[in-house]
């Protein structure tokens, strides 16, 4: 088993993502609203003179991003990558978001 945590840097792409994962039988996910350290860093009065263009890299309306982690059968990883390819694009673009899954041991509650 493993755990998929996906950061979705573009959260208007939400919606579409979950319904894809409903569609091919992918059911369950946590989502968490977040801010990334360079954005936060970025947006600190004091460490703009540190900083100096980190403001301006970070200058767009996004200012959050969704943390998605999805408990997964093994088989079923590779549809949750494709999904995201799908929806999201390819993510060696920046600003386009990560994907990572670690192993999952002793999981207790999981809903097949």
């Amino acid at each position: 088993m493993k755990l998929v945590i996906y950061v979705m840097n573009d959260i208007q792409l939400l919606d579409r993502f979950l319904k894809r994962l409903k569609e091919r039988g992918i059911r369950g996910a946590t989502i968490i609203n977040s801010t990334g350290m360079g954005r936060k860093l970025a947006s600190m009065e004091d460490s703009i003179a540190l900083f100096g263009g980190l403001k301006a890299l970070f200058d767009s309306s996004r200012s959050e991003s969704n943390v998605i982690l999805m408990a997964s059968e093994d088989d079923h990883v590779a549809v949750i990558y494709d999904t995201i390819h799908e929806v999201a694009g390819d993510l060696s673009k920046p600003n386009s978001g990560i994907v990572f899954t670690v192993p999952l041991d002793n999981v207790e509650g999981y809903k097949k």
